[in-house]
């Protein structure tokens, strides 16, 4: 079973405004990309099932695992890019042969909330250029 992508999106906006703070993830407060999809984890789903340990900031970073995605490959649903709708969390390949280290949350067909640095947690359209960048895609479990 998965969370009701309405309650997903609604947890999300309510972090809108949020300031961009690496590592954080405090709603109001400060918090970063992953940090927001943790804090709406908490929200929709429950308690985190672990700990996160400290990551790198280098979006262009290389390397032999996809460390995000197998990490929400573990507790989530799986699905294709293109099934990709409201509520879904998205993963974005920042730049090419990089790993995926970007988190958004759909929250229409064209529109997705994620935290950026200087801009703290926003909404906004997903553009083509957004669009070609998502490389993974899940949905939050129901609690």
């Amino acid at each position: 079973m998965t969370a009701d992508p309405a309650l997903v999106i609604a947890v999300a906006r309510s972090w809108l405004g949020t300031p961009y703070h690496d590592q954080a993830s405090l709603r109001g407060v400060g918090c970063d990309c992953l940090g927001l999809a943790r804090g709406v984890w908490r929200e929709a789903v429950g308690d985190e099932p672990f700990p996160i340990p400290p990551y790198s900031r280098d979006w262009g970073e290389t390397g032999p695992s996809e460390v995000l995605a197998e990490g929400a490959r573990a507790m989530m649903q799986e699905i294709t890019t293109a099934e990709a709708g409201p509520g879904a969390l998205v993963l974005f390949r920042m730049a090419p042969r990089a790993i995926a280290k970007h988190v958004g949350i759909m929250s229409a067909p064209d529109r997705f909330i994620h935290a950026y640095e200087r801009l703290g947690v926003v909404e906004e359209v997903l553009t083509p250029a957004w669009a070609r960048k998502i490389a993974f895609a899940y949905l939050f479990p129901k609690d």
